[in-house]
């Protein structure tokens, strides 16, 4: 049996104590890649920021199999701008992600710096350092914001639809980046996404999220073009 990194046991998730998502529960296991499919408002962004704990759960319980505050998530969120009255360069975004992890009032070190070129060359985007953030193409801002992600030295990868607002080309190579980082460093990933056709080539899981529920399956089964399950009306608008 696998090591579950996460486990979600009788959720309840919503807000102002209405709840949008009721009875989850399922496992994510170390090294898995997991993509959060359903339709639009069907929660599948509450589920991500409330496993977060950006939002807190209205029952159940969700148990980790890390310690969240030494190895917080990497997070990428869904349709983030910086705005470009703020100079930030490339490399200021992605140190941003090594707070998390300095004490209080501790200044960004050599360490940190190190870490942030590094988290930046693993995107390949090493030569655009000094660049200002905001004069990116939107694929190559996703790619920063991973970057920044990776920069918290996470476990797990959590990312709210990452391809959002690229073009065709810029979407496949950040899911084959986000691919990669899961194969090659064996970190759990999280996707809420609506590209159906490179998750089919890509997941290992899917959670498909509609009517206030959210249920898991391989994705090998639900996503097979003969596969009669809930996934066929997504699927249908490929």
């Amino acid at each position: 049996m696998h090591e579950a990194h996460i486990r979600l046991q009788d959720l309840s998730l919503g807000y102002d104590g209405r709840a949008v998502l009721e009875h989850v529960s399922f496992a994510i296991e170390r090294g898995e890649f997991v993509a959060l499919l359903g339709p639009n408002g069907a929660g599948k962004t509450t589920l991500l920021r409330s496993v977060l704990g950006l939002i807190p759960v209205l029952a159940g319980r969700i148990e980790f199999g890390f310690d969240r505050f030494t190895s917080p998530p990497g997070y990428v969120p869904q349709g983030e701008k910086l705005n470009p009255i703020f100079p930030l360069t490339v490399l200021d975004v992605v140190l941003m992600g090594t707070y998390g992890r300095l004490a209080p009032l501790h200044p960004v070190g050599r360490r940190q710096r190190q870490c942030a070129a590094a988290c930046l060359d693993q995107v390949g985007l090493a030569d655009l350092a000094g660049q200002p953030f905001w004069e990116l193409s939107g694929g190559q801002q996703q790619r920063v914001l991973i970057a920044r992600a990776l920069a918290v030295e996470p476990g797990i990868l959590m990312l709210d639809e990452p391809t959002a607002g690229v073009d065709p080309d810029a979407a496949v190579s950040i899911m084959e980046l986000i691919a990669q980082l899961n194969r090659d460093r064996g970190l759990t990933v999280v996707l809420v996404t609506h590209q159906l056709q490179i998750v089919r080539r890509l997941a290992h899981s899917v959670v498909w999220v509609e009517d206030g529920r959210a249920h898991k399956e391989p994705a090998a089964s639900v996503l097979a073009p003969e596969s009669a399950n809930p996934f066929r009306a997504l699927r249908g608008s490929e």
